[in-house]
């Protein structure tokens, strides 16, 4: 579905990816992992469209997008909820979901649009009671469930989801990452960077390792607990391995 190839990024002449590459197939849950400053956010917006100053190949589902702009890349099928919500805060919370769906609006009728909202409220039945309420005085983690729901209101065939767990309690973040598992049971397809590898390499079928820039390490999640470097600078020593 998605495959990046020998991808290079630049800030102000700073090389911050260094070629690049991965591949995530139709129904996978793909975890990428790193310390903060790795390149990750970055290889996000690289993909969809909100960092230009690259040069490579991104294709999704067989085409090039590599020069798309991000507009299009959504009507696609290609959507990223970013790192810290970015939501609009002076705007209800379902206002920011009818946001999520704008360029869809003028194709799916009132019946389907209304649909497509009510369906949220089922996966969120907190953000139906909050539906009026402005999105800047939610909590954070009733932030996260609206960028998230934001996101799935124009179908996309990929979610990439950036940080999920920032900033939340770990009772809170326990409840996205049961979301996530659910829609991972779906069938979604999703790119997940997540500060918590732990509970990504769980979630995912297969994960890449980003080190200042370039992938260092790639496979099955299972293997990523497995191997001693890996489980040394991210897992911790004590992580106990178990057979899957």
């Amino acid at each position: 579905m998605l495959k990046v190839e020998n991808l290079h990024a630049y800030y102000h002449g700073n090389e911050a990816l260094k070629g690049v590459s991965l591949e995530v197939s139709p129904g996978e849950i793909i975890a990428l992992i790193g310390a903060n400053g790795a390149g990750k956010t970055t290889l996000l917006n690289c993909i969809s469209g909100l960092h230009t100053d690259m040069v490579g190949r991104i294709s999704f589902r067989g085409v090039d997008i590599s020069k798309a702009p991000a507009h299009k890349l959504v009507k696609q099928g290609l959507v990223q909820c970013p790192e810290n919500r970015q939501l609009f805060g002076p705007m209800t919370v379902e206002e920011n979901l009818e946001m999520g769906a704008y360029l869809w609006s003028a194709k799916i009728g009132s019946v389907d649009f209304n649909k497509r909202i009510e369906d949220v409220f089922q996966r969120f039945p907190v953000l139906k009671s909050r539906r009026k309420q402005s999105a800047g005085t939610l909590s954070g983690g009733e932030q996260q469930m609206v960028a998230i729901a934001r996101g799935l209101m124009s179908d996309p065939k990929l979610l990439m989801l950036d940080e999920p767990s920032l900033g939340l309690a770990p009772i809170i973040a326990e409840e996205v990452f049961r979301i996530i598992k659910e829609m991972r049971s779906e069938g979604r397809t999703i790119l997940l960077v997540e500060q918590n590898a732990i509970a990504a390499l769980a979630l995912s079928d297969r994960a890449y390792l980003l080190e200042t820039g370039r992938l260092t390490f790639s496979g099955p999640s299972n293997e990523f607990m497995k191997d001693a470097r890996v489980r040394r600078a991210y897992l911790g020593n004590d992580l106990e391995v178990k057979n899957s």
